[in-house]
Order: C-alpha cells, then structure tokens, then sequence
C-alpha cells in the first residue's frame, strides 16, 4: 500500500509544481488554491507512504518522479524545450528509482 501512496504522492508534487507556474507568483486565486490542496495532497500522502518506507527511499521517488513528470508535462503544457541533457537525466533518475526500489523493503 506504501508504494500506492507514493505514487498518488508523485502525481500530487506534479500538480503542485505545474500549479505554481500557473499562479503567476500566487497572484491568480484559483490556480493558488489548486496549488496548495495539491501540495497539501502530495505532502499528505508521501506521509502515508513513509510509515512504511524508508524516508530516504520515500523522498528521492517523490521528488524524481515529481521532477521527471514536471518536465514532461511541463514541455506539453507549457512548450518548454526538453534537451538531450534533459534526457539523460531523466535516464538517471529513472535507473535510481528502479534501484531503490528492488533494494527496498
């Protein structure tokens, strides 16, 4: 249940991250509230998740994950450019959260 949890958690951070471009400096009202339910949501959750898991596992997928989606996501909503760069860190990202999680308990 710990691994669903985080990963309601990742998709949360998403929103919060995307949902903080949106709020223009928290100067919008509507994506501001978006932001904070969702931040509030994906902190929520991650505690959910870290009764279980180990803090360091729990943290490094949710935030790399997070962070992969946010680009991605970031580059379809928002046309920002994904570089070959881009891509080999998301490649590392991925390789470490695959690790972390085969060497979890």
């Amino acid at each position: 249940m710990a691994w669903i949890y985080l990963a309601i958690a990742v998709v949360f951070e998403i929103a919060f991250a995307l949902g903080t471009n949106a709020t223009r400096g928290f100067t919008r009202l509507w994506p501001s509230v978006f932001t904070l339910l969702a931040a509030a949501g994906g902190i929520f959750t991650l505690s959910l998740a870290l009764r279980t898991l180990d803090v360091g596992v729990g943290y490094t997928i949710w935030t790399g994950l997070g962070a992969i989606g946010t680009v991605i996501l970031g580059a379809l909503i928002f046309h920002e450019r994904i570089t070959v760069a881009k891509l080999v860190s998301f490649g590392a990202i991925i390789a470490g959260v695959i690790v972390l999680r085969l060497t979890a308990a």
